[in-house]
């Protein structure tokens, strides 16, 4: 590295810090970058959230403000991926999406203009006939959107960060002013430590808390995606402090396999936008699995198992996409438990000074980490260019 040459410094190895340091990259190709983390690619740790991903891309914002442009800029970026580089694990899909509330009450028509904001950038919302709509429900709609199959894109993301030059190292910080030490020339940091913002001494977020996410997982084994077959794992207590600020979410997922004939598109039903009870049915083409949910659950923080609860996620999945076929034919082949990053007042994209030193902080978006991460890391990087610090 040449005397001159800026140096930028990344916490986290998530989808969200693997985008930001290939959105600096892009913008600053001079420059070098570096990503430090406990967790890479591959590992299969109850900390590290991203490889437990549904996931889509169905907009939960409706600020009218920076978090709708966030992920209008990750459904354009995942447009360009989908046509030039199929590989990475995202598609172009249909979903229904199902409401049982009147649609004022279900938390998705935007601040401010009383509409569904993302109507035009997904090319149009074709309403649900009501004969179609399932018994107790409200209104719905289809739209073509994108599956995200993360077995496939987060290995892609890395192999892309490798690709740039990007340097990628395992290390664990449990202070930000040891990666202050160890990185003296760099002219900022990025915290895109998730949950881990908690207890990362020098930030300690307490308006951070982990959405828990418990997964029934089954899968065809002579199918199995990139970065290997979704282990077993319970979720154990992180941070044995209370504070009022954090709390737990629980939830239950499931993957199943591949029915003989592969959905077509993808289902989500819920009273509201983010409800407790919300189901839904995500493939992972081609031969991924399908993975069913789920449950959103305040304040349960062991990683027990609830098989009757399983049952139930099976018997709505089968009943919300019939193809599935029958709930007591599913093979089940494992149960699992995460976490997503959530945090109080919304996703943290900030910069902050220690002395000289600057961090620009990016963590907290909960379950839209896959679909708002190429927004998020370009206002982060964005606020380095607005600085005069730099």
């Amino acid at each position: 590295m040449g005397i001159d040459t800026p140096l930028y410094v990344i916490l986290g190895a998530g989808v969200v810090g693997l985008t930001t340091a290939l959105e600096l990259k892009t913008r600053f190709p001079a420059s070098e970058v570096i990503v430090v983390a406990k967790h890479l690619p591959g590992d299969r740790s109850v900390e590290y959230t991203s490889p437990w991903a549904g996931a889509n891309w169905l907009s939960m914002a409706t600020d009218n403000g920076v978090q709708e442009e966030w992920d209008a800029v990750t459904f354009k970026k995942f447009e360009r991926l989908s046509r030039q580089s199929p590989e990475c694990g995202i598609r172009r899909m249909d979903i229904r999406a199902i409401f049982d509330s009147p649609i004022e009450n279900a938390g998705i028509l935007s601040q401010g203009t009383g509409k569904i904001w993302y109507e035009k950038l997904v090319g149009g919302l074709c309403e649900v006939p009501t004969h179609e709509l399932p018994q107790g429900s409200n209104f719905g709609y289809d739209l073509s959107t994108f599956m995200i199959n993360v077995q496939s894109y987060l290995p892609w993301l890395q192999v892309q960060v490798l690709k740039a030059g990007i340097d990628l190292r395992r290390a664990k910080f449990d202070d930000i002013n040891r990666l202050f030490e160890s990185f003296p020339t760099a002219k900022a940091f990025f915290n895109c430590t998730g949950l881990g913002s908690y207890s990362l001494k020098g930030v300690e977020d307490h308006n951070v808390y982990p959405t828990k996410v418990r997964h029934q997982l089954l899968s065809l084994l002579s199918h199995m995606t990139l970065g290997g077959p979704t282990i077993l794992y319970y979720y154990r207590r992180l941070y044995p402090e209370t504070d009022t600020y954090v709390f737990d979410i629980q939830g239950q997922i499931l993957l199943v396999e591949t029915p003989s004939k592969p959905l077509e598109k993808m289902y989500f039903r819920s009273p509201k936008r983010v409800a407790s009870d919300t189901t839904y049915v995500f493939p992972r083409f081609p031969h991924g699995g399908v993975v069913l949910g789920g449950c959103r659950l305040d304040g349960v923080w062991d990683g027990n198992i609830d098989l009757d609860f399983a049952e139930d996620i099976k018997r709505r999945c089968c009943a919300l996409c019939p193809d599935l076929g029958k709930p007591e034919d599913l093979k089940v082949l494992y149960h699992a438990v995460g976490l997503r990053p959530s945090r109080k007042g919304g996703p943290r994209i900030e910069k902050q000074f220690y002395g000289n030193r600057m961090v620009v902080h990016n963590y907290g978006a909960a379950g839209a980490g896959y679909q708002a991460s190429w927004g998020m890391a370009k206002y982060a990087v964005d606020l380095i260019i607005q600085t005069s610090h730099l």
